[in-house]
């Protein structure tokens, strides 16, 4: 069931965070879990007719979102990452993944984030210049002010030493110009949906800026 709603998620964005979230429970899975990844099925029959929407008219414009929820993850504590990434208004990648050690602060928690987001539009920016499109200043949008400035900052202050140095490629990126990061309230944090469960009416807000639409 779990390898089925996987295959899917590759065309429905809206799945994904809890597609992941339980597929971690796949080799002891309970009762409970079953009754979880039916609940996902339930939801994919009453919308059988949703899917992503690409228009002509979109734009090159590279940029994307990216965010952590600290802690989320009850078992060990470990966070979620979760980013996506745009061309104009067309959705061309997303995902959601645990990370591997724990933060242990909201800042360390979205700046792991932030850097997996920033690997990823590397690579698409490369893509894109192997098909003759130029981008730079791609923009990164994050929720947390905290990491946008420590990208900013060469300085290493008290609470960030224990951030692994394989992250601090990030701000390589950002003084570089390759990347640019903004701040964008939470309640417009449109990676939100890949990382935390949502209340009914953010779900369904942050599902339609995914492009996900009906189709008769």
């Amino acid at each position: 069931m779990i390898g089925s709603l996987l295959y899917l998620t590759a065309s429905r964005p809206d799945i994904l965070f809890r597609v992941c979230l339980w597929a971690r429970f796949q080799s002891n899975p309970k009762e409970s879990h079953l009754f979880a990844v039916k609940r996902i099925f339930k939801y994919l029959a009453y919308t059988p007719t949703l899917g992503l929407w690409y228009s002509r008219d979109s734009s090159f414009d590279l940029h994307s979102y990216s965010d952590a929820d600290f802690g989320g993850y009850k078992v060990n504590r470990k966070s979620t990452s979760g980013s996506c990434q745009y061309l104009g208004s067309m959705l061309v990648s997303w995902f959601s993944k645990k990370q591997n050690s724990v933060a242990l602060s909201t800042t360390e928690a979205d700046y792991i984030a932030v850097g997996s987001c920033c690997a990823q539009v590397l690579w698409q920016k490369q893509q894109l210049v192997d098909h003759g499109i130029c981008v730079k200043n791609v923009s990164i949008k994050c929720n947390n002010t905290s990491s946008i400035y420590l990208a900013k900052n060469p300085v290493h202050h008290s609470r960030t030493k224990h951030i692994d140095i394989r992250y601090h490629f990030l701000r390589k990126h950002v003084e570089s110009g390759d990347i640019v990061l903004e701040y964008i309230p939470t309640e417009k944090q449109v990676a939100d949906i890949f990382t935390k469960p949502l209340d009914e009416n953010s779900f369904s807000k942050f599902r339609r800026e995914l492009g996900l639409c009906e189709f008769e």
